[in-house]
């Protein structure tokens, strides 16, 4: 019997307890019953002890970093926020948190800047042997948290990167990612205020030209410029006021936000500042008007000075899409840099939490020796693990309560010093912009003061950003030799409760000499660098780890923008194409005017554009907000995996099956987390081309107003020219006539000239309504077309998503990500030939009443004359055709429409097949 349990046993534990039973003891000795009952039960509990150290104990350090740990340990544990893993294959992570997605304790405390969900540092408590014995029961990173609760999920506000530095670090992918929409915001600031300047001086030029050759006097020089830029402040004034009240509105609290929150603040900064885009355009259109008026030049001078300005202006606005394109990857590099000096500084954060870990390992393993060794009794070790605990966790308690507070006073002090720094040097750039703008340009020399002015103003910017990633820089340096100050200090505390314990309690609980004690407390220490040492491989193994995933991203990032520039790209050319044909198609404007068209669509389309790639960038960064969580998760399981893997070198079979396992697990997660990207990228992307039509939308009401314009200018210099051919030498006799005969008074020709005016005043009024009347008209059928279209796309969404779930899994997301693209080209097409369409029939519609009422101010202006020349009884020696021409002109008009109408549709399918 004793050779069987000793061949049960493991190596060590042979021969050890050995029991053997004779015969003759099993002889009953009635007086000595009682006796032996007492003694029996004392024996049980004996032999369950010495199996629990001599049996179990083993077995347990054969599979890891053995832990005596009592539930008072594991209490210290939670508060101390302290991993003490059973199962060294799950190691702690760089935040001092075990796996977040694994048996996770729900009843932590919720703290504000939390979701109702646990946190990373919420599985302390889930250090049973179970909880990591197995990896593949691990729950899925998708059904930890719910994407509802994850949107709903508070995180701290930032205004700068120091402020980071103090974030919890579940937080500091979110705050990171908000900071990078803020610069976003800030830089599409710096550009339209640039923006904005630039344009004034070019009509501070303009001007000043004007001065010079007397065509104006100083005080309207002065007063244009000062209506200019009264004007352009207010805008900055309502655009910042409209930007405050969104960043405002549903403020839950005023230090924390939500995801929700930004999604629905970035589309309300989105919708005002295309509303500023509008108005911008508007004034820029009425500030040029009122320039040419001023100029009293020739209609050719004129349409040159235009095409100047607009030439000059999207020569600027090219400057500031190369600008924002380089700023913004320098931006996002900048988050990245950001992220490495967060991750140096939450290695030090953790540092003493693993130190006293790897100590209290290094003790216990010392004390459980003396206790095989009955140096030390359990209760004995027990209870000096318990006192040790204790004590470490107030030290440990203490040091990350120094470290919060110590280091957001100490990003106080920096912060005010940062504010500072950046005053005076802001100051100095706004003098410095004033010393150049100061200085009056000729036209000549115009665009090479442009070019130094963008250059001084990039200069000035890329100055703060230095000073700011600096003093970033300086921040980062300061608070990690706070963290090292306290952590040596915690250190030193630490070895010298250790140094108690062996030097001065276990001379007196175990009667081992000094030297022996000494010894031990050396040999402590050698386990203790060793332990150090293989947490510091991990640490690097973390750190590699985390190179690789910040290059991933850099590589993700840049797909979004080569996407972002093939679409900028593909929306430049489609619509440049449109405006050519629609010019094509139109007629009856001067080569000079359809130049001029062109140039203006090209610049509101450019600017239109390099908004929109700052709005693409933003939704990119939501993506990878809303996918944040998930990705730290997956990234915590590839980190336990590699570890696990290194760590161990000898696997047997069930090792390897759980390795296997958890590849397996990981792969599936990855394939996952990639689906609902895309299909939250998508999400974004849809939102993106809606916003997208309304923006273009916008563009393509400007452009109608302006070729509206050049249309009526073209007819009025038509007209002018003809009835100068026709009735200026009688006109001129008339009045000569009228002035010397004895017939006409005055009061006769006031009545006529009465009679005249409110004839104009009649048709000017009948224009108007006809017009609202047409275009109202032409409201109703493009709604119609709308709605009808809408319903065919609707029908055929529909049959798409009937198509969709007949695909595999495994091809269903690019299927998809496929079918939606070439949706949206096509919706793109569509949209692009109905407004088209729509413009057209719009032109021809306005042509055709303006044509109606030159013919009717042509027939008002002969009735004048004729009952002017019957007044002053002068005979009439021009015919009355206008009456004759008006209806030849509506019939040539209607054939011409008809004409167009028919050319159009083929045209319209020409352009299509193109």
């Amino acid at each position: 019997m004793a050779s069987a349990a000793g061949e049960a046993l493991p190596g060590p534990c042979r021969g050890e307890v050995g029991l053997q039973f004779w015969v003759e003891s099993l002889q009953l000795v009635p007086g000595l019953l009682a006796p032996a009952v007492l003694l029996g039960v004392a024996l049980g509990v004996g032999a369950a002890l010495l199996l629990c150290f001599y049996v179990i104990g083993p077995l347990l350090q054969n599979k890891g970093n053995e832990s005596s740990l009592n539930s008072n340990i594991t209490a210290f544990a939670l508060k101390a926020k302290v991993v003490y893993p059973i199962n060294q294959k799950f190691r702690p992570l760089a935040d001092g948190s075990s796996n977040p997605s694994l048996h996770e304790n729900p009843k932590q405390a919720v703290l504000p800047n939390q979701i109702m969900e646990t946190s990373t540092s919420s599985s302390l408590g889930s250090l049973s042997h179970g909880d990591k014995e197995d990896c593949s029961s691990s729950t899925t990173i998708h059904s930890a948290t719910s994407d509802d609760r994850f949107q709903d999920r508070a995180f701290l506000k930032v205004t700068c990167f120091p402020e980071v530095l103090t974030c919890e670090s579940f937080d500091v992918k979110l705050c990171l990612y908000s900071l990078l929409l803020k610069e976003l915001l800030l830089l599409d600031t710096e550009l339209r205020r640039e923006k904005q300047v630039v344009f004034i001086q070019v009509l501070r030029t303009y001007l000043s030209d004007f001065y010079l050759k007397k065509r104006i006097t100083e005080d309207l020089y002065q007063q244009i410029i000062l209506m200019q830029e009264t004007d352009l402040e207010e805008l900055q004034k309502q655009l910042t006021s409209r930007l405050l009240s969104t960043e405002m509105s549903g403020a839950r609290n005023s230090e924390y936000q939500t995801l929700e929150d930004l999604e629905r603040k970035e589309r309300e900064y989105s919708e005002h500042i295309l509303d500023n885009m509008e108005a911008f355009w508007n004034q820029a259109d009425k500030a040029e008007q009122f320039l040419l008026n001023q100029s009293n030049c020739s209609s050719a001078k004129r349409g040159k000075i235009m095409m100047n300005l607009t030439e000059r202006m999207i020569a600027v606005e090219g400057l500031l899409s190369q600008s924002q394109d380089l700023q913004t990857m320098d931006i996002q590099e900048r988050i990245f840099n950001w992220e490495r000096m967060v991750k140096m500084v939450d290695f030090l954060k953790t540092k003493i939490q693993e130190e006293s870990k790897c100590r209290l390992d290094a003790v216990a393993g010392i004390l459980d020796q003396l206790t095989i060794k009955s140096n030390l009794s359990l209760s004995q070790k027990e209870e000096l693990l318990t006192g040790l605990h204790k004590a470490f966790w107030e030290q440990v308690a203490h040091y990350s309560n120094e470290c919060v507070q110590q280091g957001k006073d100490l990003i106080v002090k920096l912060l005010a010093c940062r504010a500072r720094k950046i005053r005076e040097l802001k100051q100095a750039q706004k003098d410095e912009q004033g010393d150049l703008l100061s200085k009056t340009q000729k036209i000549g020399e115009l665009d090479e003061f442009l070019k130094a002015c963008h250059e001084m103003l990039e200069k000035q910017r890329q100055t703060l950003h230095d000073l700011e990633e600096e003093d970033d820089c300086q921040s980062t340096e300061a608070v990690a030799e706070l963290h090292q100050e306290l952590c040596s200090g915690t250190s030193h505390t630490l070895d010298e409760l250790v140094q108690e314990l062996f030097l001065q309690t276990l001379p007196t609980k175990t009667g081992l000499s000094l030297r022996e004690c000494e010894l031990l407390k050396e040999e402590c220490q050698e386990n203790l660098i060793l332990q150090l040492e293989k947490w510091d491989s991990c640490r690097q193994k973390q750190w590699k780890l985390f190179q690789e995933q910040l290059q991933e991203e850099k590589q993700l990032w840049t797909k979004e923008y080569a996407l972002s520039a093939v679409m900028q790209k593909h929306l430049y050319e489609k619509h440049e194409k449109i405006i050519q044909g629609v010019l094509s198609r139109l007629g009856g404007l001067s080569e000079e005017s359809a130049k001029y068209i062109l140039r203006k669509h090209r610049l509101l389309l450019c600017t239109v554009l390099r908004r929109l790639a700052v709005r693409n960038v933003a939704m990119a960064t939501l993506t990878h907000m809303k996918m944040s969580q998930k990705k730290s998760l997956l990234q915590e399981l590839r980190e336990q995996h590699t570890l696990q893997k290194s760590s161990s070198h000898c696997q047997d079979e069930h090792q390897w099956q759980l390795q296997k396992a958890m590849e397996s697990h990981i792969l599936e997660e990855e394939e996952k987390l990639e689906e609902e990207t895309q299909q939250t990228r998508l999400e974004f992307h849809q939102q993106l081309v809606a916003e997208i039509q309304e923006a273009l939308q916008l563009v393509q009401q400007h452009m109608e107003q302006v070729t509206g314009q050049a249309l009526l200018q073209h007819a009025r210099q038509e007209a002018a020219n003809q009835s100068s051919e026709d009735g200026e030498d009688f006109k001129e006799r008339l009045i000569e006539a009228t002035v010397e005969s004895v017939y006409v008074t005055s009061n006769g020709v006031n009545r006529l000239v009465q009679s005249y005016y409110q004839q104009i005043e009649k048709i000017m009024d009948g224009h108007e309504d006809r017009k609202l009347q047409q275009l109202k008209s032409l409201q109703a059928e493009r709604t119609e077309s709308n709605r009808l279209r809408k319903k065919e796309e609707n029908e055929q969404t529909l049959k798409e998503k009937v198509n969709q779930s007949t695909l595999n899994r495994s091809s269903a997301v690019h299927q998809r990500m496929l079918l939606q693209q070439q949706k949206f080209l096509a919706q793109f097409d569509v949209q692009q030939q109905v407004r088209l369409d729509s413009l057209k029939q719009k032109i021809l519609v306005l042509h055709h009443l303006e044509t109606q009422l030159e013919n009717q101010l042509k027939q008002a202006e002969q009735d004048f004359i004729t009952e002017l020349a019957a007044l002053a009884r002068v005979p009439l020696t021009v015919r009355k055709q206008p009456l004759n021409r008006s209806i030849q002109s509506g019939k040539s008009q209607k054939s011409k429409r008809k004409n167009s109408h028919s050319w159009g549709k083929e045209d319209s399918g020409d352009f299509n097949e193109k």
